[in-house]
């Protein structure tokens, strides 16, 4: 008796037809007897093409489900496998072969049928047309927090035309979008392919990023730095009075928590003040005199820092 088609494949009963088909490609690639020097390969790669062709055809499944066996009228008396027509194979994406041969010559150029894929009354089978990649440049402030953009794209005619994209909030440069249908025509009646949109994301004044994390650098005085002032620092979205504690160094970050960047379903991230003390470049003689005496009372911070 013939081995239950989904054990051979293995799989469930309950598989897609995308399970269906990665289960046969991975499984006709490991015995296929080009590649495969085993005794057993021959009837192993035999059992797997005789279950995907009846497992991959859904007339043919829903007959094996309901009599364990297919055939015409479910081959009630026939043997448990037998095709009902065109034999194995016929369900089988010619891209496949040229993947689980790995190069092998001969039955990929076969089945591409000289360029054309053809199904067994000879048409030629619909194609998906070619996609089409473009590039974009958008603002750091709509790679931050969403928008659109139009591109513009041409046919196969020379043909020009507006596509209106959404940009997701968060997408940072190098990343890409994909616009479905809009690509090259297929042939043969086939779909048209896709657009591939790379995007790049230029600078910004102020902000700079971290993942989903943005930064600003805060400039302050000395004076503010060492008695702590309050300060309105701009966000992505509004703005906010930030407190800089007393004794503030430069370089402290202080954290604006979930006020970074929002990707859609996902957590925000954090907004960050990089401080940076400005030393004024002109002092006059009586503030000079002051600050020359305050800095003898405080602690030199580098002693005893490189020992």
């Amino acid at each position: 008796m013939a081995r239950d088609y989904y054990e051979v494949l293995g799989i469930g009963r309950s598989a897609t037809a995308d399970e269906i088909r990665r289960a046969h490609r991975k499984l006709a690639k490991e015995f296929h007897p080009d590649k495969n020097k085993s005794p057993e390969a021959p009837k192993r790669f035999s059992e797997v093409q005789e279950a995907y062709d009846a497992l991959s055809d859904v007339a043919k499944r829903a007959q094996y489900d309901q009599f364990g066996r297919v055939g015409t009228a479910a081959n009630p008396t026939g043997s448990r496998g037998a095709p009902q027509s065109g034999g194995p194979w016929q369900n089988v994406d010619p891209g496949d072969f040229e993947e689980m041969l790995g190069g092998l010559g001969g039955i990929g150029d076969f089945f591409r049928g000289g360029g054309s894929r053809r199904g067994r009354s000879g048409a030629a089978t619909p194609q998906v047309g070619p996609n089409v990649d473009l590039e974009v440049t958008v603002d750091f402030m709509t790679a931050a927090v969403g928008g659109h953009r139009s591109i513009s794209v041409r046919d196969a005619q020379g043909k020009s035309s507006a596509i209106d994209i959404r940009i997701p909030p968060g997408i940072a440069s190098g990343g890409s979008l994909r616009v479905a249908g809009k690509g090259q025509t297929g042939s043969h009646g086939g779909p048209a392919g896709d657009i591939i949109v790379a995007v790049r994301v230029s600078a910004h004044p102020w902000f700079y990023r971290d993942g989903m994390d943005v930064s600003i650098d805060v400039p302050i005085t000395i004076v503010e730095a060492a008695l702590g002032t309050t300060v309105d620092v701009p966000l992505l979205k509004g703005s906010i009075s930030l407190r800089i504690p007393p004794g503030t160094s430069s370089g402290k970050k202080l954290r604006v928590t979930g006020k970074g960047i929002a990707p859609t379903g996902k957590t925000a991230g954090n907004f960050y003040a990089v401080i940076s003390i400005v030393a004024p470049s002109e002092v006059d003689p009586t503030d000079s005199a002051s600050l020359k005496s305050l800095g003898e009372k405080l602690a030199n911070p580098r002693e005893n820092r490189w020992q």
